[in-house]
């Protein structure tokens, strides 16, 4: 029998006052993938995630935790770390006193070393929160929600304010915590890092789930793209798009369609300038999401 489920959202909606944020949402996050839930500004990210994480309860609707309630704190929170946008954490506090006092709360077991050492904040351990930079701060976000090892992580825009060493960090101790079994859920505004590192990709816009599934399945539902340009007097290619000067080619046979256009560039003795083909990106189908 495969292994239940470790999120489970069925039929969520959840609303203020008059506004409905979230729309008889419903998905699965399964064991052990990296399931990142993206969306236009609005979408309902948010708020799905606050009543997954327990921080929210629905206005109807289910979701469940490890088969409980995100409510059933006891049940629930042991086993989940959560790295959302901004923790609070005490300005007074040093590193090593918010990490040893969030991971006391957590109900795991763990080193605060450990911990630090994994981030590259071991040098800031006597430091006081209120002195840290931005990045900082979000690698001690981190490191908070990643003490003990959880079953299950959830990192909201984890990466925001983050260099570039920084991101490969953080990216390897999601690897290494993945390679433990742990589930990660992901939402960031950097669509690269979800295109390369989600498993699977819901797609949410207005409230509602529009699309879900890999990186492949997402990017198949829109063409791909060939852009090449043309030499003076050449004669006509076969056939495209005019876009911007050059020539543009939507298709779902880029292999087919690019043999042929290099074939045809070879047997007329023609260069194609600034050729570039390739599937549709990721954000290609986040922009479908919306078109206006």
């Amino acid at each position: 029998m495969p292994a239940s489920p470790v999120i489970e959202v069925d039929a969520l909606t959840v609303a203020y006052g008059d506004f409905t944020a979230v729309k008889d949402l419903s998905f699965e996050v399964r064991r052990g993938e990296l399931y990142a839930l993206l969306g236009t500004n609005g979408a309902g990210k948010t708020s799905t995630l606050e009543v997954v994480e327990g921080h929210r309860r629905p206005t109807s609707g289910t979701v469940r935790i490890f088969g409980a309630s995100p409510q059933d704190r006891l049940a629930v929170r042991p086993r989940m770390g959560i790295m959302l946008q901004e923790s609070g954490f005490s300005p007074d506090l040093t590193v090593q006193e918010s990490v040893a006092l969030i991971g006391s709360l957590s109900g795991r077991d763990d080193t605060v070393d450990r911990v630090l050492a994994v981030v590259g904040l071991t040098r800031k351990a006597g430091t006081v929160v209120a002195q840290l930079s931005g990045g900082e701060k979000r690698r001690l976000d981190f490191a908070t929600a990643v003490y003990g090892g959880p079953e299950l992580v959830i990192l909201d825009e984890p990466t925001t304010g983050l260099d570039i060493q920084s991101r490969d960090a953080l990216w390897d101790a999601v690897d290494s915590l993945r390679e433990a079994g742990s589930t990660v859920v992901l939402t960031t505004h950097y669509l690269e890092e979800a295109q390369q590192r989600a498993d699977r990709i819901g797609l949410m816009h207005e409230g509602r789930l529009r699309r879900e599934g890999t990186v492949a399945e997402l990017t198949q539902t829109l063409p791909s793209v060939i852009t090449f340009a043309l030499p003076p007097g050449a004669p006509e290619p076969p056939t495209v798009g005019a876009l911007n000067g050059g020539f543009h080619i939507e298709t779902f046979h880029l292999q087919d369609d690019l043999h042929h256009l290099l074939v045809w560039a070879h047997d007329h003795a023609v260069e194609l300038k600034d050729l570039q083909a390739g599937p549709t990106r990721l954000d290609d189908v986040f922009r479908a999401l919306d078109p206006t």
